[in-house]
């Protein structure tokens, strides 16, 4: 700022100033005017350096067209900065300066630098109740011209010091640092890993979540229950669900008579294995209890009728049931197709070598999603949603009678992909860097957010997206139609590296060939007094000269006369 001050002390009445206050992009922008004064004030009510990025050319060029208006031809653009190395990207793309535009480069960044930085923090986002001990790393750099060996970073749950460990590089440039943590509470855990052993705190710390969410309720209605296990419809189902301690989720398995609304309501999810046996009433509390935004998964056996099934579940199934097609024991179908950007397939992207020797026909809804096919283009897995809840039909058993898929290594994943699919939204983005644009509410559908950012101020939006561009490192608290969100933001790692460049490097690189350096207003007045001083000068030889010629000749009469 002293410096940006010190330039407007040169200037004169008269003269047009601009002001670009930038960091990967332009924050504060004057445009030329003959009111110093004015932009004196702008320079001053700055209150600090920010914590976004530096990027030096896109301002340039702004500072360029700017110029474009003056209407005098002496023009410069004066460039304050640290000359951070980091910001001078696309600076070899051949970009110039107008001709005529001269470019001062003032460097009011320190010769020496030290820094400790986290350039990375690796943690959970989302984990359900009953999860084993965690393990949070962080890699921690050090930068700078001077080197620092020693640190202490430590890990804070919820304001809570969990532990520190000492860091010590040696030789190195980094370490990575492994702490454990435990998230016992159902809720939003709030982290936060810092590093000391440096005099630059700025980027001392990383922020994170942990969402700890209940274990999912999973009611198995069994068509087909038998005491002997590989006759047994919900066998191979009820040990992919339930088989280890850490399981995510909570079975309950039933037999269709004992299925009521009470019961549904008390589960986040039901499937519904080889099942043809519902009365009216309990399909009509199935139907009612998706449609109010419960999650249903149906494997049609050989026990389902299809005209009972498309009658009774017709509004919420994602297909028509048509017909029963069972193979020879030579012959079989495999799956030959599915969407790998879904959810449930997404992390399942490998070939399924699983046979299928009998299958439902089935003619989905224009509304639902093809997400599996067999080999004859039949679908296999199709899914609809239904109100506020969703429905998942898949055209096979989920036990050995028709199929080996539950003898496959991806039948487990399988399993549990689809049933957190169906309970669980896809995990939103909680974590950015500052400079980040999103959206505090990107479902677009609540009707009420307010939100505080990092330093407890409120944040006022001025869009009906509820969009903010992070700022400030730190948490932001979001509170959406009374649900309270918290957003991660934390600097910008390359931000942490004080490498330079000579301000050299920019002046070459930007200068136009075709421009003169322009001198200031002292060099112009000695030069002036120079000009005006030269004839001058010359006069004063010419008259020693003719001295000189008076003396000599006086010299050589003298002589003569003799």
């Amino acid at each position: 700022k002293n410096e940006a001050l010190d330039i407007l002390g040169d200037m004169t009445s008269g003269d047009e100033v601009g002001l670009i206050g930038f960091s990967d992009r332009s924050e504060l922008v004057r445009e030329l005017d003959t009111d110093i004064d004015s932009v004196r004030s702008a320079i001053t009510e700055i209150e600090q350096a920010g914590f976004g990025a530096t990027r030096y050319m896109p301002n340039l060029r702004l500072a360029d067209q700017l110029l474009e208006g003056s209407r005098y031809e002496n023009r410069a653009v004066y460039l304050i900065s640290d000359f951070q190395e980091a910001g001078i990207q696309d600076i070899n793309e051949g970009w110039k300066l107008s001709p005529g535009v001269a470019f001062t480069g003032i460097d009011v960044g320190e010769e020496e630098s030290s820094n400790l930085v986290l350039t990375d923090v690796r943690s959970p986002e989302q984990l359900l109740e009953d999860a084993t001990e965690q393990q949070i790393l962080a890699r921690v750099r050090t930068t700078g011209t001077l080197y620092l060996a020693q640190g202490e970073v430590s890990l804070s749950i919820d304001g809570q010091m969990v532990d520190r460990v000492q860091v010590d590089l040696g030789e190195r440039s980094e370490e990575v640092v492994n702490f454990t943590a435990e998230f016992d509470l159902e809720g939003t855990h709030e982290g936060e890993v810092r590093i000391s052993g440096d005099d630059f705190s700025v980027d001392n710390s990383y922020f994170f979540t942990v969402d700890v969410l209940p274990k999912i309720r999973v009611l198995l209605v069994n068509g087909e229950a038998s005491e002997n296990w590989f006759d047994d419809e919900g066998h191979w189902f009820g040990l992919a669900v339930s088989s280890t301690e850490e399981s995510p989720f909570q079975l309950d398995t039933i037999e269709p008579a004992a299925l009521s609304a009470a019961v549904l309501r008390q589960n986040d999810v039901i499937a519904l294995l080889n099942v043809g046996d519902l009365s009216s009433s309990q399909a009509v509390a199935i139907n009612n209890y998706v449609q109010n935004g419960g999650a249903l998964l149906v494997a049609p056996g050989d026990r389902v009728n299809q005209e009972l099934y498309n009658r009774q579940f017709g509004d919420i199934s994602p297909a028509i049931l048509q017909n029963l097609d069972l193979l020879s024991r030579d012959d079989y179908l495999v799956i030959a197709d599915f969407d790998r950007r879904h959810p449930i397939l997404r992390p399942l992207d490998t070939d399924w070598s699983a046979r299928f020797q009998g299958h439902w026909s089935m003619l989905p809804h224009e509304e639902a999603d093809v997400l599996m096919q067999f080999d004859n283009t039949e679908p296999a897995l199709v899914e609809r949603k239904v109100g506020d809840g969703s429905v998942m039909l898949f055209a096979s058993a989920m036990d050995l009678e028709w199929n080996n898929l539950p003898l496959q290594g991806l039948f487990l994943p399988f399993v549990h992909q689809t049933l957190r699919h169906l309970v669980q939204p896809e995990t939103k983005q909680r974590s950015y860097q500052v400079g980040d644009v999103f959206s505090l509410e990107p479902s677009g559908e609540a009707t009420s957010v307010t939100a505080t950012d990092a330093r407890g101020d409120n944040i006022n939006f001025s869009n009906d997206e509820f969009v903010i561009t992070a700022t400030t490192p730190g948490l932001i608290t979001a509170e959406v139609d009374g649900e309270v969100i918290r957003y991660a933001v934390n600097v910008l790692p390359e931000e942490s590296n004080f490498a330079r460049t000579a301000v050299a490097t920019i002046y070459d690189a930007i200068i136009n060939p075709d421009t003169n350096p322009i001198q200031s207003r002292e060099v112009q007045t000695a030069q002036l007094i120079e000009e005006l001083e030269r004839p001058q000068r010359l006069w004063w030889w010419i008259l020693s000269l003719v001295m000189l010629l008076v003396i000599v000749e006086a010299v050589i009469a003298n002589r003569t006369y003799r």
